[in-house]
């Protein structure tokens, strides 16, 4: 009868930390979602609207795409920057031999760039970079083959609200780009990559 009782209150205890844990986890995946663009379209929001197939997870989370902050003296490695350094998202780093969908773009454009953010932060800056003079889209995005710093930066003090926008002149390119969108969190480690594929014509 001891033992009887003794097993119950074990079980009982494992099912109380199994759901702790569990509801654990599902907080941690509410918290983790945050914000993509839209304009120009970015790689996530691609899978996410099904226009490309075999994205894996990012389908269904395309506002996750979240890695260190400090971009480019920090941040993501290399070879996984659109995926923020997130191997889970990897299928964001592969350039699909230049075949990812492009939104068609003018040099020196005034171009509106544009955010859906599922959950706001404190925002230090938005920022953007695009691809060099010379650029293979058939590569994965490297450091060296963006330009070294932003052509557009918009500092942001507070929590931004859920859809926000900015406009800002598109440099001066010719063919297929990829412009980098770095959304910089004020109180935590962390930004937020969005990797979109642009044709300048």
């Amino acid at each position: 009868m001891k033992t009887s009782r003794t097993l119950k209150a074990a079980m009982s205890v494992a099912a109380g930390t199994l759901v702790a844990v569990l509801l654990s986890v599902l907080g941690a995946t509410t918290a983790s979602a945050h914000g993509y663009t839209n304009s120009p379209v970015s790689r996530a929001y691609h899978c996410k609207l099904g226009n490309v197939s075999n994205c894996g997870p990012i389908q269904w989370e395309p506002h996750s795409v979240e890695g260190p902050k400090g971009f480019p003296a920090a941040g993501p490695a290399d070879g996984s920057i659109c995926a923020g350094g997130n191997a889970g998202f990897s299928q964001l780093d592969d350039p699909r031999g230049g075949d990812w969908p492009t939104t068609s773009v003018s040099s020196g454009q005034n171009f509106t760039f544009a955010w859906h953010l599922t959950a706001a932060h404190s925002t230090t800056s938005f920022e953007y970079f695009i691809t060099v003079d010379g650029y293979d889209p058939s590569q994965p995005i490297t450091r060296a083959n963006l330009e070294p710093a932003p052509f557009l930066t918009v500092p942001y003090s507070g929590q931004p609200p859920s859809d926000i926008s900015h406009s800002g002149t598109l440099p001066s390119k010719s063919g297929q780009h990829v412009i980098l969108a770095v959304w910089t969190i004020a109180d935590t480690a962390n930004a937020f990559y969005q990797c979109s594929d642009v044709n300048f014509g």
